[in-house]
């Protein structure tokens, strides 16, 4: 494909007759432009024009003040109008009038308003033109009544782009990086960091901040990843599970999530409580004791966050940058106090600068009892979570594809350097124990005990045998000591703390809210309520409140710290994981902005998430999985009806596709044959019946497809079609009823499912068996139908497809009754409607004196008025369903019931689906009673013979009948039903002369003739004969299941064929009529 950016494309004379086919071409630019040489002959293209007025130049009208936006959405790429100003949506005509390459043509260029999600809260969703409107005919509208409709609308959108389209303000730009980088740098940072570094000393310090690093690293490559492979709303990482890897298991880490976000939040305040109590204990200020006055402050603390997040958080954005800047500012001040010379005060406490010695010391590990490495690291790891703060916020940014990645791997990097920074920095400085004695310093000719004070001159070695207040193992306010100036240590604590506690309180009630919200947990509807004009989840906030208030009791920081570890980790596990699945899957819809990233690379990722959860705390993994375990199967068994185009439907359909691939390799084997069945139910809800005794027989077993044909004239066919394909699927899922929905447009019934026999399948998962209905009404029905009727049976043997025939006394077609439903359905409705209608009037004038006069009147009025409306339904009800259609309702579930009586199966060919049906709950209480025609001097040879094969076919029954006199006439008074059935269809040819004779054959060559009827007069006996035995012995029998008796084609007239089938199932209980394709379906070898 070529591209040309000559101006000249632009510019074409102006034809002299101007026809439809013929190129109008238009200057596009909406500011002046040169013309082109006259002399260069353009190109044309076919594309269809609509008149003179497409030749016109475009012209913009702007709103006041809004040139310089539209003239940016301009720029990109979008539609623009002509000074005719067509709607490029006109939902008011047949003709959509939209601006392709510069010509009016309803066939337009992507916009993003033809992708947006109704409702969507970044631009008006707007329907493209149809393939039918495009394809079909072009409907002539006056140019003149199409402008006036559209003229209305043009200001609107333009000013609906221009508000969509004009760049937001610059502060969300860094947003994301801001409100990371914010809820990184926590408290972790100021008051446990350099306990950290005591503990574990510099070595395995560094190792724990890069293995958390890692750990987030990974996954803030799977979620830029997942966040730019389309815009993300609110719900942070159950958001991003759940639109992935489908409720399952978003639905289960959701509430794992938003739990985590609430302990965080009593994590952040007792962090803060911590550093006031401190600065209360150096005061001597104390309200009762260090626990309780942490629960006290933490306790206000948490009621004044509760406050501002339900009073508004419009001021967040900015605060948090302010935040931002006094955590900076207070980092640079530790560096800068490391470089101040240590005075006599600092040096009691531990500081004394830069020292190799100190270095040395403290870069290994020195656990105290009941601590170690993953301890350590249990602690320090929710210092490195908060990386999911930006693409929570991805529907506020300019660019999301850009921001989050960005914002999100650079807030990594900076507060690793910062957290490598002081965790080196403080090793290097401060010792692990000190006593704060100014005095404990070495006098000269004092033994030293070796340690890095003991050489700068200050003996702490009292520390090794009673506790100290000082050093990176006892005093958690390091870093104020270290700094240049202590108060902007505490301010950054607090702002840490604070902003990220208001931070996650904020979020775990949005993250709730987006769970309730789905309706995946039906019981937590009551939270999905938001209040305000930005929905504030104020239900959430009062649960969120109540859980921190609960964890904030304990305490204690190093207890709250490792049981969100385990919740962060469990959700960083998924969030990977589903990166990985979302590629392997290879669905064509996961095309992420952010490219730099590796399946692998996020499945190690999850593998690492969830060993670190059980090196941590295996107890405690153990009872994490559990929980959600637990939710998933909940979830799974509840189905929510949501559909998000999951990377599991992807992988699903990638199985499945495969698994269909390697079947078509392996020929089939008598051993796996399974009735696979194409069902001809027209609608499945119009036949439930023929469609229930079907699937009982291929329910998790095989193939089933309900099929329709629709006959008549084409572009009606297939509109109607089209327009019921997913309500009639989606009422066989409603039913639980594994089956598919097929239908075909046909000029003729038997075309349509001659169609359907050959084309419907895939690979080995082809149809072998054709069930349909009995034509009850054969007498009555015009011959066309008939000849389709019995033409359908002889196709399906040409294809060799088996045929079953199912007959029950009351029919099966309930779309009457379907009807009178759907009458009283709309007939409750409305007397619903009026009755609210009179409540809301009678609420109105409820407002006493006169007014109450008239209230009461207005009861009287309903008093009267609805008995008559109930009479009216009442009516309807008895004369349609309760004496017209009762016993075919019934008659419609009889395949639904349990069947305990005994079940007649007839004949030697069909077996196979009897013992299908035994196998299932409602038929495993019947028994299997086998009648087989044989010889009358040899009845008890042959019933050992069949009962001998059935042992081999390992097919268990209850009795086998030999009938010896199935051979013989049957009696007069059923072979003169038969003959009176057959009257008004035969020819008596014999009786007339032979030129009468001939003619009446060519007049009437579907009646049944002497001839044919003398040819097959012992076949004829035999089925009214069978009709006599059946009704002898199975008119108590659930099913019965004879063989198929075969017409051969040109030698059966097809009425003689349905008086067959009328005779030999006349007045039985359901029958089936099973012929196979005559091979092998069962075998007696291993």
């Amino acid at each position: 494909m070529s591209l040309n950016n000559s101006s000249n494309i632009f510019l074409d004379s102006v034809p002299s007759n101007t026809n439809r086919f013929q190129v109008n071409v238009i200057n596009e630019n909406h500011e002046s432009s040169a013309v082109a040489n006259d002399n260069t002959d353009p190109p044309h293209y076919e594309e269809t024009s609509f008149g003179d007025e497409a030749q016109k130049r475009l012209r913009i009208s702007f709103r006041p003040g809004n040139q310089e936006c539209y003239d940016n959405f301009l720029q990109s790429g979008e539609t623009a109008k002509t000074d005719a100003s067509f709607h490029a949506y006109d939902s008011h005509t047949n003709t959509y009038y939209l601006q392709t390459f510069g010509h009016n043509t309803m066939d337009a260029v992507p916009k993003i308003e033809y992708y947006r999600n109704t409702g969507s809260i970044s631009g008006p969703k707007v329907n493209r033109p149809s393939l039918l409107e495009i394809h079909e005919q072009l409907t002539k509208v006056s140019l003149k009544d199409t402008v006036n409709k559209a003229g209305a609308q043009h200001y609107e959108e333009l000013r609906v782009l221009s508000h969509y389209h004009c760049p937001v303000s610059f502060q969300y730009r860094f947003y994301p990086q801001v409100r990371c980088m914010l809820n990184i740098w926590g408290v972790m940072l100021f008051i446990r960091l350099s306990w950290i570094v005591g503990e574990a000393g510099i070595g395995l310090g560094v190792l724990i901040i890069l293995l958390s690093t890692m750990v987030t690293s990974i996954t803030g490559l799977s979620t830029s990843a997942i966040a730019t492979n389309g815009f993300v709303r609110g719900g942070g990482a159950y958001y991003l599970i759940s639109r992935s890897l489908g409720p399952e298991f978003g639905g289960s880490i959701g509430l794992i999530f938003a739990f985590a976000n609430a302990v965080a939040v009593a994590m952040y305040v007792v962090g803060f409580a911590e550093t006031v109590v401190d600065l209360l204990k150096e005061s001597d200020s104390m309200m009762v004791d260090p626990s309780n006055d942490i629960r006290i402050i933490g306790s206000i603390t948490v009621v004044i966050l509760l406050g501002i997040s339900v009073a508004g958080m419009e001021w967040e954005a900015k605060a948090q940058v302010i935040l931002l800047v006094i955590l900076l500012i207070a980092i640079v001040n530790f560096f800068i106090g490391t470089v101040i010379p240590s005075n006599n005060e600092k040096k009691s406490r531990g500081f004394f600068n830069y020292q190799a010695s100190i270095f040395a010391e403290n870069f290994g590990p020195r656990f105290t009892k009941g601590e170690g490495f993953f301890s350590v690291f249990a602690i320090f790891f929710p210092a490195a979570t908060g990386i999911l703060a930006g693409a929570n916020i991805s529907g506020d940014l300019e660019d999301p594809q850009d921001a989050i990645p960005r914002g999100t791997m650079l807030a990594i990097f900076i507060t690793t350097i910062a957290y490598l920074g002081v965790a080196i920095c403080v090793g290097a400085c401060v010792v692990r124990d000190a006593t704060g004695n100014m005095n404990d310093t070495i006098i000269s000719g004092m033994n030293c005990n070796g340690s890095a004070a003991c050489g700068l001159g200050y003996d702490f070695s009292r520390c090794r045998h009673e506790p100290c207040q000082y050093g990176l193992m006892n005093n958690f306010q390091v870093m104020s000591m270290v700094s240049g100036f202590g108060p902007l240590i505490t301010a950054g604590i607090f702002s840490a703390t604070l902003s990220s506690a208001l931070a996650s309180l904020v979020s775990a009630p949005k993250v709730f809210q987006a769970l309730c919200k789905d309706n995946i947990y039906k019981a937590l509807q009551f939270f999905a309520k938001g209040y305000g004009k930005n929905n504030e989840p104020l239900r959430g906030y009062i649960l969120t409140f109540l859980i921190a208030m609960a964890f904030i009791l304990i305490a204690e920081l190093n207890t709250i710290a490792p049981i969100i570890s385990n919740f962060f980790l469990a959700s960083y596990a998924l969030i990977n994981f589903s990166c990985f699945h979302a590629s392997y899957a290879k669905s064509p819809g996961w095309r992420p902005a952010y490219g730099i990233y590796n399946m692998w690379v996020s499945l190690f990722g999850a593998v690492l998430c969830c060993a670190v959860m059980f090196v941590i705390n295996w107890w405690a993994a153990v009872i994490t999985y559990v929980i959600e375990f637990f939710l998933y199967v909940y979830v799974t068994y509840k189905k929510p009806d949501v559909n998000w185009g999951s990377s599991t439907q992807a992988l699903s359909y990638v199985s499945a596709l495969d698994n269909a691939l390697e079947l078509t390799t392996v020929e089939d084997h008598v051993k796996n044959f399974r009735p696979q069945c194409i069902v001809l139910t027209g609608g499945p809800m119009t036949r439930p019946a023929l469609l229930d005794i079907t699937h009982a027989f291929t329910k998790n077993s095989g193939l089933c497809i309900c099929c329709e044909v629709f006959v008549g004239p084409r572009k009606l066919c297939v509109k109607e079609m089209n327009s019921g394909m997913a309500k009639k699927q989606a009422w066989l899922i409603k039913n639980k009823i594994k089956a598919f929905y097929a239908a075909v447009a046909a000029d003729c019934f038997r075309d349509g499912v001659r169609s359907l026999l050959q084309a419907s399948g895939l690979g080995r998962m082809k149809p072998n068996t054709l069930v349909i209905g009995y034509k009850k009404n054969w007498r009555k029905a015009p011959l066309t139908e008939i000849e389709n009727y019995v033409g359908i049976i002889h196709d399906a043997f040409d294809f060799e497809i088996g045929v079953v025939i199912v007959r029950i006394s009351q029919g099966f077609d309930i779309s009457q009754v379907l009807q009178v439903q759907e009458e009283l359905e709309r007939l409750e409705q409305e007397r619903l409607a009026l009755e609210a209608t009179i409540k809301d009037n009678e609420c109105e004038e409820e407002s006493g004196g006169i007014r109450g006069l008239f209230k009461k009147a207005g009861k009287l009025n309903i008093t009267k008025t609805t008995p008559k409306k109930d009479g009216s339904i009442n009516t309807i009800q008895s004369m349609h369903v309760g004496e017209f259609n009762q016993k075919l309702v019934e008659a419609s579930t009889q395949f639904k019931r349990n069947k305990k009586k005994a079940q007649l199966m007839f004949g030697g060919l069909t077996l196979l689906i009897p013992y299908i049906l035994t196998l299932r709950k409602k038929w495993k209480d019947c028994k299997l009673r086998i009648y087989v025609g044989g010889k009358i001097n040899r009845i008890e040879e042959e019933k050992i013979t069949m009962a001998s094969l059935l042992s081999k076919f390992r097919i268990k029954f209850a009795d086998i009948h030999i009938i010896g006199d199935i051979n013989i006439k049957p009696n007069k008074e059923s072979w003169k039903v038969f003959e009176e059935m057959i009257e008004p269809y035969r020819l008596h040819e014999s009786c007339k002369d032979l030129t009468t004779a001939e003619k009446l054959k060519r007049e009437t060559p579907w009646k049944i003739t002497d001839a044919e009827l003398e040819a097959v007069k012992e076949k004829s006996y035999r089925q009214v004969r069978l009709n006599e035995l059946l009704q002898e012995r199975s008119r108590a029998a659930n099913l019965i299941v004879l063989s198929l008796p075969v017409a051969r084609k040109g030698s059966i007239s097809d009425l003689l064929y349905m008086a067959w089938l009328e005779i030999l199932t006349k007045n039985l209980p359901p029958v089936l009529l099973v012929r196979g394709n005559h091979k092998n379906v069962l075998t007696f070898y291993s």
